[in-house]
């Protein structure tokens, strides 16, 4: 039986790590090195690397804190944020990433999972889809969640994993930071459509929230920030939990 995993999450702007609420209200949280060395000893099964304002801002991730966080643990690290082109692959790989996280460069330019997928397999290839409920409907939203592209969710997670995606990423922006519990209508809804791992990200409160997720078929990983981030979940403590639950887990 596949273990299930649980993955922090650094979100980077201006080289802090940040947090906010449903994507808005961001504020700063620690330093991103000294986090990943936590995480690191911590037990996480892997770490996500996003450079949140990358896309919005039309620049290039920062590499400088990425090789500093890559160098501090060995665990699979999976990073994003500006990654428009096959050159930004190679640079964050070359920088110790081991996945690389697409999402507005692929809505720009879908033809870039295919190009990563074939260069550098699937497994490599992420895609994060930042989704909002939108008049009944599940949409897609670019730049770090700031633009409505419109984009039903579930046939862009279908076409996403057609194209060469390994592994999707789904981020709920209505329970981004609320800490509810994961959108398990939504991520349902995706599961249903798709036949790669899947990443639940958003929502998570407490350790109930994640064995609730894990009995849902198709969820391969909880995504977590707040609840790491401010000590209120450990991560040993949460795989103990599971593990009591039935959940396999490495421990």
């Amino acid at each position: 039986m596949i273990t299930k995993r649980i993955v922090p999450c650094l979100d980077i702007r201006d080289g802090k790590v940040v947090k906010g609420v449903n994507f808005e209200g961001i504020r700063d949280v620690a330093d991103p090195v000294e986090m990943a060395k936590f995480y690191n000893i911590s037990g996480a099964d892997e770490l996500v690397f996003y450079d949140i304002t990358a896309s919005f801002e039309g620049r290039q991730l920062f590499t400088e804190i990425l090789e500093s966080v890559a160098a501090q643990i060995f665990i699979p690290l999976t990073v994003g944020g500006g990654i428009n082109t096959l050159e930004d692959f190679d640079r964050v790989l070359k920088c110790g990433a081991d996945k690389v996280s697409v999402n507005s460069g692929a809505i720009k330019d879908p033809t870039l999972i295919e190009k990563g997928a074939k260069r550098y397999g699937d497994q490599c290839v992420v895609l994060s889809m930042d989704v909002k409920r939108v008049d009944g409907s599940f949409h897609i939203f670019s730049k770090g969640g700031r633009e409505d592209t419109g984009m039903d969710a579930l046939e862009w997670a279908r076409e996403g994993v057609e194209r060469g995606a390994g592994e999707i990423v789904v981020n709920s922006m209505d329970t981004d930071g609320v800490r509810g519990g994961f959108d398990l209508e939504l991520l349902d809804a995706v599961a249903a459509k798709v036949n790669v791992p899947i990443v639940a990200s958003g929502g998570a409160g407490k350790m109930e929230d994640f064995a609730e997720l894990f009995r849902h078929d198709g969820m391969d990983a909880g995504l977590a920030a707040s609840i790491f981030h401010f000590k209120e979940v450990s991560i040993k403590d949460l795989k103990e939990y599971l593990s009591a639950e039935g959940i396999n887990m490495r421990i």
